[in-house]
């Protein structure tokens, strides 16, 4: 025993500063994993071109079309932050209103849940009608898309104040207003600031839906004309483009979370 208590203190102990951070680096090298498999799957079952490109295709698309990808890219982000930002503001005065009063709560969820329940590609030939091709029905889809999740979450944080919280504090004098301030609102913020990651990647899905139905630019556009020319490596293009938009956007909202919200991980951040 004592031999091997010898060898292991006698063992090197690797510094701590040369120790790789696998967590840091596993989105990455999971990427690269996964691009690799699908061109090696490609290959080996000798996809044509038209059903499945390889990466490598893909991304002589991206280099070939680079000056389209970004025009709509941009315009694609335009619409979808639009959009996104109308939802955010909509939804949480909805949401602090639906979940200021149970009965409000109990004669408008309902409702919210048979209005989410729509599909929204459903609504795009109307808004065309309203508005006509272009701009706005993409960021009405995109706002509509990405409201209900805001306001589900904003008004269950109201909704779910302990009743014994709201006791004591009544005890103690406090009224409707001084909860809803003090205790209400600051309760909701985790749950509005989580819905933001949830409502920014449903936000794309109905910016790029309108475009392809009722625009004549973005991503979803660029998509379906590529789509009807058969050049498929375009149309992953245009899906590696949107996926780049909405990790960076979720990102941001993932960021904004933290910073904002940051006493209610506290257990989390701590280890």
């Amino acid at each position: 025993m004592s031999a091997v208590a010898e060898n292991t203190a006698a063992a090197p102990s690797r510094p701590p500063g040369r120790r790789i951070n696998w967590v840091r680096f596993a989105p990455w090298l999971y990427t690269i994993g996964l691009f690799a498999l699908w061109e090696l799957l490609v290959i080996a079952l000798e996809m044509p071109p038209t059903i499945l490109p390889a990466p490598s295709r893909v991304f002589q698309a991206i280099l070939q079309y680079w000056s389209p990808i970004w025009k709509n890219s941009l315009q694609t982000l335009y619409t979808t932050t639009v959009g996104f930002a109308i939802a955010v503001a909509a939804g949480l005065a909805l949401g602090l209103f639906i979940g200021w009063s149970k009965t409000i709560y109990a004669g408008l969820y309902p409702l919210m849940i048979g209005f989410n329940a729509i599909p929204k590609v459903a609504l795009v030939p109307i808004l065309v009608i309203w508005f006509g091709i272009g701009t706005i029905p993409a960021v009405l889809t995109a706002f509509l898309i990405s409201f209900f999740p805001i306001v589900v979450n904003v008004a269950t944080g109201l909704a779910t104040i302990e009743p014994e919280t709201e006791d004591v504090l009544r005890a103690l004098g406090a009224k409707k207003m001084d909860i809803m301030l003090k205790v209400g609102i600051p309760r909701s913020m985790p749950y509005f600031f989580g819905s933001l990651k949830v409502a920014i990647t449903l936000a794309f899905v109905g910016s790029v839906v309108s475009e392809t139905v009722a625009s004549n630019y973005g991503l979803g556009n660029m998509m379906s004309s590529a789509q009807s020319q058969f050049n498929v490596p375009l149309v992953f293009a245009g899906l590696l483009a949107l996926a780049v938009e909405g990790i960076a956007m979720y990102a941001l909202m993932a960021w904004i979370e933290m910073r904002m919200t940051g006493w209610a991980h506290r257990s989390s951040m701590s280890h």
